[in-house]
């Protein structure tokens, strides 16, 4: 490839993008090309619309060739937007990619001033700094390493699930991770889906046992991934494997042990039906559970607690499933690619909206506990009750709780309207009362949405515009004693209403969970300030992270439906896919090596690097950089005390040299 090996054999091409009107309204392009061709070594200068369209690339190839070009400056945007467009549109035109520099007049200048002549001046001058640095650029070769074809699919919901099967039928082998005990995630609970009132359990239920019977899929449950260590193409993942006290090879669901338990009836709280009924210490799940597999609960099981347990699930189970010395263990693995779907948490309103009556007042209930109320699988048996086993005469349904406010979370949590309205219609249709719909703003902008919401409107179901005050049990009327009532301010009718109800369901929003930080550290990767995984790119990488080969699907991202889930699960399945069947891929050669005649041995940066990528050689008392492992932050290159380790693209006359440029006067 072309390049020139000295200042004077330089021949630089500079070009200014407008990018529409986002740099152009602010900055005048035309004086910072025209400024352009006159600094040193800068051969060629030109301003255009849209520097990253076809057009825009083209015409840096056509100058390569016409004024022999060997180094390239674009004044554009950010580069992780389009480095590597412009980067391609440079190695096409047959130089070295790496002979090519970025200037960010855009976010580092355009979006962050108001005046126009200083906005020009710093763009005039990051150029110039630019235009200096991209001189003591080296030709630079990316390597190629060999991809593992196997994918670690962290999260059993039906975003795990949906990537898991689409990755295995595709041929791939898929290691499928989940925390709880079977598969399903929230969808599992839920009795309907909207707008078409599907039964949930009649969709998820066979994509479950597609799982638990694919070849290709090996299934882990209550488990977690412990470590991940490698790079894109080669990770290796530690999974760790809690004890049931149950051998999953052996035990076939039968449930005599359940059956057999010293405690005749269920004890303890059932997390799966959100607390609403009991359960015992050996227990499944929920009836159609993947896999099919008792556990036995360590904090209720008598065994554990003092050991004088007769322990007669033993004696029942002939298959000698039942082991009570079964220990946690590690399962290793490697892999070519991750996709993260590990789901939401719902928002709970017991501490931070006491005035909602959540766990104070006997009947009032969050969205979750009334779709187990309306599951024919549910505590009930489908039928929604109160308490006191008496069916509500009247049911509030308060929207928009923990989202949409300042004090809790800012952000809408897409399905609340939507799963509100479902609710609002099973309420009414089991005990045909009075349902009165209390919201901020009416959203419902999906597919069959808006007609789902017109037919509530047509079964009677009352709406309120105006966010609820409060909800106490305090009687000012004799209609109200021994009711809740709700406080309201109707913004349509323009008055304070007060609302007699038997029953009242908090609709409450997503958020991430509480371990998303945690998570985010194990697979070094990026939170948004709401806390929800950072994708790459949100128009044009959303499932992608900074982190490559590892993907995000579903409510990890962001709030989304079980259509938007599984549409985006698809589509991680994809970018996974593509990634493996190349085989191998390319690593940017923008990564730190270390001078072994500088290095004073004193291991200063092995603790350092958060990739793993450092090494001591004992026999040679120095240390040594994995490449392939190394992805170029400039964390040992910083903290070097002998300046022994070097960054590529990073190098001092590359940095110091744009440094100098943008301190000058000139």
């Amino acid at each position: 490839m072309n390049g020139g090996n000295g200042d004077g054999d330089l021949r630089i091409g500079v070009y200014v993008c407008h990018c529409g009107i986002n740099i152009a309204s602010m900055v005048d392009v035309e004086k910072v090309a025209e400024r352009a061709a006159a600094m040193p070594h800068v051969v060629v200068a030109r301003d255009y619309k849209y520097m990253c369209s076809d057009p825009g690339q083209q015409m840096i190839a056509q100058d390569v060739r016409n004024h022999r070009l060997n180094r390239i400056v674009v004044a554009a945007c950010s580069p992780l937007l389009h480095e590597k467009t412009f980067r391609g549109a440079v190695e096409r035109a047959g130089l070295n990619p790496f002979f090519f520099h970025m200037a960010n007049i855009r976010e580092h200048d355009a979006w962050v001033h108001e005046n126009r002549d200083e906005a020009t001046t710093k763009a005039i001058d990051l150029i110039r700094a630019a235009v200096r640095r991209v001189g003591h650029h080296k030709a630079l070769e990316r390597r190629t390493v060999s991809i593992n074809p196997n994918v670690l699919v962290v999260g059993g919901g039906i975003a795990g699930i949906h990537a898991a099967l689409k990755i295995a039928d595709a041929g791939r082998r898929v290691y499928l991770v989940e925390r709880e005990l079977s598969i399903g995630g929230h969808m599992a609970k839920f009795d309907k889906t909207f707008p078409t009132l599907d039964c949930a359990a009649c969709i998820l239920t066979p994509k479950m046992s597609q799982v638990k019977d694919h070849p290709n899929i090996t299934l882990w449950t209550y488990s977690e991934v412990a470590g991940v260590e490698g790079f894109v193409g080669n990770f290796k993942a530690k999974i760790r494997r809690k004890p049931r006290y149950i051998d999953e090879e052996t035990c076939v669901g039968c449930l005599e042990c359940i059956e057999a338990c010293i405690f005749k009836e269920g004890k303890f709280p059932d997390e799966y039906n959100e607390g609403l009924s009991k359960r015992k210490p050996m227990y499944i799940p929920f009836p159609q559970a993947v896999p099919q597999v008792t556990a036995i609960d360590p904090e209720t099981c008598l065994h554990f607690k003092t050991g004088k347990c007769k322990q007669p699930c033993v004696s029942v189970c002939d298959r000698k499933a039942i082991d009570f010395d079964q220990k946690e263990r590690i399962e290793e693995i490697e892999v070519g690619a991750i996709v993260i779907g590990t789901g939401f948490q719902t928002f709970n309103p017991t501490d931070r909206l006491p005035q909602y009556g959540y766990k104070i007042l006997d009947n009032v209930y969050t969205a979750l506990e009334v779709e187990r109320l309306v599951n024919s699988s549910g505590p009930t048996g489908g039928e929604v009750v109160l308490r006191d086993g008496s069916r509500p005469r009247a049911v509030g349904i308060l929207h928009c709780i923990g989202s949409r406010d300042t004090k809790t979370n800012i952000w809408c949590s897409r399905v609340c309207c939507m799963y509100s309205l479902k609710l609002a219609h099973l309420v009414h249709e089991r005990t045909k009362a009075e349902v009165y719909n209390f919201y901020i703003d009416m959203r419902a902008p999906g597919k069959g949405y808006e007609e789902f919401y017109n037919r509530l409107l047509e079964e009677g179901v009352h709406f309120i515009r105006g966010k609820v005050g409060g909800v106490t049990d305090w009687a000012m009327v004799p209609e109200e004693e021994g009711r809740l009532v709700i406080r309201v301010e109707d913004t349509l009718g323009g008055f304070v209403r007060r609302v007699p109800v038997d029953m009242v369901v908090l609709s409450t929003g997503l958020e991430p969970r509480a371990d998303a930080d945690d998570v985010r550290r194990t697979f070094n990767i990026s939170c948004s300030t709401e806390g929800f995984f950072l994708e790459r790119h949100p128009k044009l990488a959303p499932v992608e992270t900074a982190s490559d080969g590892i993907y995000l699907a579903g409510c990890c991202q962001a709030p989304k439906d079980i259509p938007d889930t599984v549409a985006q699960a698809g589509a991680a399945a994809a970018e996974a896919l593509a990634l493996i069947d190349r085989g191998e891929v390319e690593l940017e050669p923008n990564t730190a090596y270390i001078d072994a005649d500088e290095c004073s041995g004193c291991k200063s940066c092995l603790s350092l690097c958060p990739y793993n990528a450092i090494s001591f050689i004992e026999e040679k008392k120095k240390a040594e950089i994995n490449e392939a492992l190394c992805k170029g932050c400039g964390t040992c290159v910083a903290a070097c005390p002998s300046g022994s380790i070097i960054q590529n693209l990073f190098e001092d006359d590359e940095i110091f040299s744009e440094i100098a440029e943008v301190l000058s006067d000139v």
